[in-house]
């Protein structure tokens, strides 16, 4: 476990890497996977007739990231839905380098416990290419966002990309890094 001072970067730089080389019997450095970037992605179709909700979502998602979030806008039109081309649908951001780790530390440390009844998150959420997305009920469980500031509860996506050629390596890369999964 990550003290407060150690950064979740220095743990893979010290301890990470050497325990994927040793398991997995890499002969070269730049074959040891790594995290690339996170996405965050909040969709929300409601935005599309309201453009306060898009306003308020990218706002609380920019909170959330520590950096500027992009309204993402419907590329077809859709009459069922009575969205048009344009109209914004939600709210993403991606996060790379330092603000990478930082998220992914803060995810682990504080948003993940604070879930009611958390047993840990799926070891199967992996896509087969060592990428792994974790879905998240509420904005709210990020200590950044006050409950006075949600007007409209949504979920969110985090998609945590990584250089893994397999899910097993991503797997044990995250399980390295502090991700608490399912025995």
């Amino acid at each position: 476990m990550t003290t407060k001072t150690e950064s979740l970067k220095k743990k893979y730089d010290n301890e990470v890497k050497s325990a994927l080389k040793e398991k997995f019997g890499y002969k070269n450095e730049h074959q040891i996977p790594r995290l690339h970037k996170i996405v965050l992605n909040m969709g929300v179709g409601e935005a599309s007739h309201n453009s306060k909700i898009a306003e308020s979502i990218e706002a609380q998602l920019t909170k959330i990231a520590g950096q500027k979030a992009v309204v993402t806008k419907a590329k077809k039109s859709i009459a069922s839905y009575k969205l048009r081309e344009g109209m914004p649908v939600g709210a993403m951001v991606t996060l790379r380098g330092e603000r990478m780790y930082d998220f992914l530390q803060k995810l682990i440390c504080v948003v993940l416990p604070r879930i009611r009844d958390f047993r840990g998150v799926s070891p199967k959420s992996f896509d087969g290419r060592g990428n792994y997305t974790l879905g998240l009920k509420e904005q709210a469980l990020f200590p950044e966002i006050t409950y006075e500031e949600v007007d409209l509860v949504k979920g969110m996506n985090v998609s945590v990309i990584t250089t893994a050629e397999t899910d097993d390596e991503a797997r044990e890369l995250l399980r390295l890094l502090g991700m608490p999964f399912k025995k």
